[in-house]
């Protein structure tokens, strides 16, 4: 019996993070992102997805984990994407 890896049909080439309540975020978690990949974090319209602004630009740590240099703040209602750089 062959064995076929099912692959997704559409996969966002970024990590996309909404928030319910407000809160400080000090790290977050990419999961399969390997350490010492570079990747901007940017603040996005919730209603259009429209990048409103670069946040942090930082290098992903050991399992997967993002420690910022400085926390993000978020309201209840924002969202912000993680896009790991190509290459």
């Amino acid at each position: 019996m062959d064995v076929f890896e099912m692959l997704p049909l559409y996969q966002d080439p970024w990590f996309t993070f909404r928030f319910a309540e407000d809160r400080l975020v000090p790290r977050f978690h990419l999961e399969g992102v390997p350490a010492g990949q570079r990747v901007s974090v940017f603040s996005i319209d919730p209603g259009t997805g429209e990048r409103l602004g670069l946040l942090a630009t930082e290098t992903v740590g050991s399992g997967g984990w993002v420690d910022l240099t400085e926390p993000i703040i978020v309201r209840a209602g924002d969202v912000f994407i993680a896009v790991p750089e190509l290459g």
